[in-house]
């Protein structure tokens, strides 16, 4: 829907998908019950996960990693990619060194994560602390990689400003040069594996009319293995 008729003030108003009605679409597919939901968030996310994937979902890994930096309380978000799932948590690869989320997860542990998956109408928030992933095993993923990934690893300077992208190109080549002749590329220092261990993790379900089906388990600590289960109000 353009901007309202009656207000040009408003560049957008009530997006609808073309509705003319101005009714954005209902959520019917399914319901979500506690029955439903295993003990574990974990264990909760992987049948969801492995689902979203038998139903062909696009890129069911990608996820809105949200940090805040500390202390003004500047919030950012970006689009990752979920690179593993273990009992611990959810693992996520990237730069460390320079970019605007190491900068954030250094003054501020707490991040979360954010699933979204229309064609089942689901969606999957976690909230949690960070760790990152030793060098060793950050290097099994890296190792995974297509050689032009790796090398790019090494070369981008993630968040600082460039000039052109012929300087990107001049950092690319002179990493491709330092590596030149070797399969075998050791990880950079500065990139790797961040795991988000989860303290709070919510199922939602679309329904009709707004009245979603939503469930949060909780814990006070990341040691505790008992997770509380609530429905929230849609």
């Amino acid at each position: 829907m353009m901007a309202n008729a009656s207000d040009p003030a408003k560049l957008i108003f009530a997006p609808a998908d073309g509705n003319p009605h101005l009714q954005a679409k209902q959520f019917a597919i399914g319901s979500l019950s506690r029955n439903d939901l295993l003990p574990s968030p974990i264990d909760q996310f992987h049948s969801w996960f492995n689902a979203a994937s038998a139903c062909k979902v696009n890129q069911p890994e990608a996820t809105t990693l949200s940090t805040a930096y500390i202390p003004s309380g500047r919030v950012s978000a970006r689009i990752v990619y979920l690179k593993e799932l273990d009992k611990k948590g959810f693992v996520i690869y990237s730069n460390w060194g320079t970019s605007k989320k190491a900068e954030d997860v250094a003054s501020n542990p707490r991040v979360s994560l954010t699933f979204w998956w229309p064609e089942m109408e689901r969606q999957v928030r976690v909230e949690g602390l960070t760790e990152r992933l030793s060098p060793e095993a950050s290097q099994v993923y890296y190792d995974t990689r297509v050689r032009d990934s790796r090398i790019g690893a090494w070369a981008s300077r993630q968040s600082s400003v460039l000039h052109d992208r012929e300087e990107l190109d001049a950092q690319v080549a002179e990493v491709e040069k330092r590596f030149e002749g070797q399969d075998k590329i050791p990880i950079p220092d500065f990139w790797g594996g961040l795991r988000v261990i989860p303290l709070m993790v919510e199922f939602w379900q679309g329904r009709k009319s707004r009245l979603h089906d939503r469930f949060q388990y909780i814990r006070e600590d990341v040691a505790d293995q008992e997770w509380k289960i609530e429905r929230l109000s849609p």
